[in-house]
């Protein structure tokens, strides 16, 4: 998740036109979540992916990042927690709508990857409340928002985390990757 200086992971009204990217950052991400089979996404963000990512390789000037990406969300696993979506006719998509906790458990335990949530703050904080984000992967932007959407809103309990990898990039950003600890 991308993030402020000051925990925002959005503006105010939702921007997120102040988050760096370019191609270093795009390469490390593409590396890491080649090796993850499943992504879960609240529904805003999942349908703002859905909008772009399915047809992303096949724009006249896509990237080589927009057909990377294209191609593992095209085969990746994804869950979207929502009460309002429904799951007709979604492609290798499961809509998580009841009883959030044990779902997302049971998922936990069958054989595959890590499961890696994509933006989506409000689902986020669901399963901050919840105790089931197991790390975090920040990458911390040069920038200080001073309002908007925080990373780590209503956190009711002390989290110990452990620091797992670093990395900077030339862009400023900073990739933060941290488990729960014990």
């Amino acid at each position: 998740m991308h993030m402020s200086l000051d925990g925002f992971v959005a503006g105010p009204k939702g921007e997120m036109n102040w988050i760096k990217v370019d191609e270093p950052l795009f390469d490390f991400i593409a590396e890491r979540i080649s090796r993850c089979d499943t992504s879960m996404y609240g529904r805003v963000t999942y349908e703002m992916m859905e909008g772009y990512w399915p047809t992303a390789a096949s724009k006249p000037n896509a990237s080589k990042h927009d057909i990377e990406h294209s191609r593992w969300y095209g085969q990746v696993r994804k869950l979207v927690l929502s009460t309002t979506l429904k799951e007709a006719d979604l492609k290798n998509t499961l809509v998580l709508n009841k009883d959030l906790a044990n779902s997302v458990r049971a998922i936990k335990e069958t054989p595959g990857s890590e499961i890696l949530l994509f933006g989506s703050p409000s689902a986020t904080h669901a399963l901050m409340q919840l105790g089931l984000i197991d790390g975090y992967w920040i990458f911390v932007n040069p920038i200080i928002l001073g309002e908007g959407i925080p990373l780590f809103a209503d956190v009711k309990n002390q989290v110990k985390l452990q620091l797992q990898h670093t990395h900077s990039f030339a862009s400023g950003v900073t990739e933060l990757n941290y488990m729960v600890a014990g």
